[in-house]
């Protein structure tokens, strides 16, 4: 007997806490995803800053990026590059344009 009156008390304990929990995670769990997209967009921001694509120096080859900083290009550390020259020409790569040649 006593089981059960501990039962139906514990019960009508909980039968409130139960969507105020579900609420609480759900809450957190939102708050997460929108803090991950905000990293997602700062992260991605930063990334469009690397100039190395418009540099002169840039090869487009997968074995040297870069014929001044090979070890640097097409990462965070190339975005102050004290050597970015501006290309006179819109191709994406050098490399590209010497196989077309061929």
């Amino acid at each position: 007997m006593l089981d059960i009156v501990l039962l139906q008390s514990i019960q009508a304990a909980a039968a409130p806490l139960c969507p105020i929990a579900i609420w609480i995670t759900l809450i957190g769990f939102l708050w997460a995803v929108s803090e991950a997209c905000r990293d997602g967009i700062q992260r991605l921001k930063k990334l469009h800053q690397i100039p190395c694509d418009r540099c002169v120096y840039f090869t487009g080859d997968y074995r040297l990026k870069c014929t001044v900083h090979p070890c640097k290009a097409l990462s965070e550390e190339a975005i102050d590059c004290r050597d970015f020259e501006v290309t006179q020409h819109q191709s994406t790569s050098r490399y590209c344009l010497s196989k077309e040649k061929d």
